[in-house]
């Protein structure tokens, strides 16, 4: 049994309107053309559809009870291909991101402002959490991709790198470091440090073990997220390292914000996504959207 969409649509339209010639008009199709394919859809199925008189032409027993199931077929078929021309055309959507608390809070807002702009009927959904369990959001399928700092490489995820900025010392505004162009590693040393624990501090204390005076960085205070360690430092209880696309928060806090050299330390920041996994129109939209946005973003030591 061979049946077509076309021949499906031609028997729906000819019981629809009770005329070939309406229903050919419907199709845009010639009324010999319409009268094969209803030829072809009886031949295949192997029952006569419509009773044919030389006044009129209705639909047989056998068409009256298959009607309502093709109609509901071809009409969900036609939801379907809406659905599909909606998503492909952006119409409508859903992305979903995992991203750093800090990154979620400073660079991104600014970002899905601008596409929400042009694309209003597409839904972002962000979700920020720890560094450590973004990768691992994009691996379970919980987000279309996800954005942080470079992580141990996997098979099963790709890798695009966004961008690469250096660290920037955040200082109290009456600090003497707000008469300087920038600050040394060396220089923070000589402070009380707040930083980020975990593999933040471990990965920093590495890049750093022989450039600074001391082994490493020795922090006074280690805390789980960059608006705890900017609050302290608002307090004036010591100095911390942020990377700048926090520039908006270090703002918001009052505090003044200058490169850290000698070394200039940087950090890689990458779009993971899950392997085998094709993004969805809405998603693939977005990605090209932040890597053209954060091209033209000019931070500060921005590669």
């Amino acid at each position: 049994m061979n049946v077509t969409l076309r021949q499906l649509r031609a028997f729906i339209a000819v019981a629809q309107t009770g005329s070939f010639t309406l229903a050919a008009e419907s199709l845009f199709v010639t009324q010999s053309a319409l009268s094969g394919l209803i030829k072809e859809l009886e031949q295949s199925l192997g029952v006569r559809l419509f009773d044919r008189s030389t006044r009129r032409i209705k639909l047989s027993d056998v068409g009256r009870s298959i009607f309502p199931m093709i109609e509901k077929i071809l009409h969900d078929l036609d939801d379907v291909l809406d659905e599909l021309t909606n998503l492909k055309e952006l119409k409508k959507g859903l992305v979903r991101i995992a991203a750093p608390q800090l990154m979620s809070c400073t660079l991104l807002p600014e970002v899905i402002g601008a596409y929400s702009e042009s694309h209003p009927h597409v839904t972002i959904r962000l979700i920020d959490c720890v560094v450590e369990s973004v990768v691992a959001r994009v691996f379970s399928g919980e987000v279309d991709f996800g954005i942080g700092p470079e992580r141990t490489s996997s098979s099963d995820i790709t890798a695009d790198l966004l961008f690469e900025l250096p660290f920037m010392a955040v200082f109290h505004k009456d600090h003497a470091f707000s008469a300087r162009d920038s600050v040394t590693w060396d220089d923070m040393a000589e402070h009380r440090l707040i930083t980020l624990q975990g593999q933040f501090i471990e990965r920093l204390s590495l890049d750093l073990r022989g450039s600074v005076q001391q082994a490493g960085l020795d922090p006074n205070t280690t805390v789980s997220f960059m608006s705890t360690a900017l609050s302290m430092v608002a307090a004036g209880l010591g100095m911390t390292v942020c990377i700048p696309y926090a520039a908006s928060l270090v703002r918001l806090y009052g505090l003044e914000m200058r490169p850290l050299i000698d070394p200039v330390v940087t950090r890689r920041f990458y779009l993971y996504t899950r392997n085998g996994r094709s993004l969805s129109p809405a998603a693939e939209s977005f990605k090209n959207f932040l890597f053209d946005s954060i091209s033209s973003l000019n931070l500060p030591g921005q590669k």
